[in-house]
């Protein structure tokens, strides 16, 4: 009998999240509780005890932390088009419009000098995505947001525990976003979390996500419903206590990824000073988007789950294609990337295994060795 194909994400839901989540129902304050607001304060450990604000999902933390700093109808936000959609989604629910700018072809982050060609008289934030896991270049961003009066929001939906010079993403900007879809480095089946450096705008985004009252029919703005639940919140807390060393499998993972892999395929690149937290572990096929492919579909047929993220940049979606962004370095890196498993579950005749598909898989497609 052949063995299981080896998948490319693999989330956990262990003994312990089942526990935690039956012993809520159980107790039977189930949304916006206890557990929400233990939650928050643990993750608050994770960027420097600034103040958490957890909410439905990573779309919701990014388009409330948007409006909780004032951004809405008239302005631009400037985001990289190489990102998931959610991205550029949450300044349009926001009021707001984005406006695309290039990213590094090293590390797929926005890169600073296009963020800055992009900017203009109505913008009035940078939204940086810490793509894969890898941190953006904050230092050249907060500068440039500081030149011009812009917000600074992180889209950190990525990247939890990575850090850029030993400080944690999600303390850099006015506001930062987590997300903890299944798929994420840690997850609450479904949630996300806004962070923000002051009380003041952590109660306007409490205000925001709870139909913008504290006490209940006491309303003080207009606000939606994007409450996390409590059994959100109690799997979250059971998955935190492990970020730390999933966070570690990943990296060593990626590095036997790194001396594994052959020249036809170029391994994820971490900027100086960067911790790289490899929520994908993507390369580049040399030889575009036929090789690509290809590739992909070799690996599959050997059981080696993998992944295009993302096929087609955001520029060039329905939505926003009418706005007309040329990107030529984002289309290529749509064209070439790969993400192969990473992820903590994976054994040591797993890595194996992907390491000689991937080479095979190469050198059978025509890449460039």
């Amino acid at each position: 009998m052949a063995a299981p194909p080896i998948p490319a994400a693999k989330p956990v839901i262990g003994d312990e999240e089942v526990a935690a989540a039956v012993r809520v129902l159980r107790d039977g304050r189930v949304v916006q509780g206890p557990e929400v607001a233990a939650f928050e304060q643990e993750f608050a450990a994770l960027v420097e005890g600034r103040p958490c604000i957890a909410v439905n999902s990573g779309t919701s933390a990014l388009q409330l932390a948007l409006m909780a700093l004032g951004i809405g109808p008239g302005d631009e936000v400037v985001v990289p088009s190489f990102s998931f959609a959610a991205t550029a989604n949450a300044v349009r629910l926001a009021g707001a419009e984005p406006v695309f700018a290039e990213v590094d072809p090293d590390t797929f982050c926005l890169d600073p000098d296009a963020a800055a060609e992009a900017v203009g008289p109505r913008t009035a934030a940078l939204m940086p995505v810490h793509l894969y896991g890898h941190p953006a270049p904050m230092g050249r961003l907060t500068q440039l947001a500081q030149r011009h009066g812009l917000a600074l929001v992180e889209d950190a939906c990525q990247a939890h525990a990575a850090q850029l010079h030993g400080r944690p993403v999600g303390t850099f900007g006015d506001a930062a976003c987590f997300s903890f879809y299944p798929t994420k480095n840690m997850h609450t089946l479904e949630g996300g979390l806004v962070v923000v450096p002051d009380e003041e705008r952590a109660r306007t985004l409490r205000l925001l996500r709870n139909q913008g009252m504290e006490q209940r029919y006491e309303n003080e703005i207009v606000g939606a419903n994007m409450r996390m639940t409590d059994v959100a919140a109690a799997i979250g807390r059971v998955q935190l206590e492990r970020l730390a060393e999933w966070t570690q499998q990943r990296r060593r993972n990626a590095r036997v990824l790194d001396l594994g892999l052959e020249t036809g395929l170029v391994a994820p690149r971490a900027a100086d000073g960067a911790r790289h937290v490899y929520h994908q572990y993507t390369v580049r096929v040399r030889g575009g988007a036929a090789v690509r492919d290809a590739v992909q579909a070799r690996l599959r047929a050997e059981g080696v789950g993998c992944a295009v993220y993302y096929p087609t940049p955001i520029h060039r979606l329905k939505p926003y294609a009418h706005l007309g962004a040329e990107l030529p370095v984002t289309d290529r890196a749509a064209a070439e990337v790969l993400s192969l498993p990473v992820h903590p579950s994976l054994t040591p005749g797993d890595l194996d295994q992907i390491v000689a598909a991937a080479n095979r898989a190469v050198a059978e497609a025509g890449g460039i060795r």
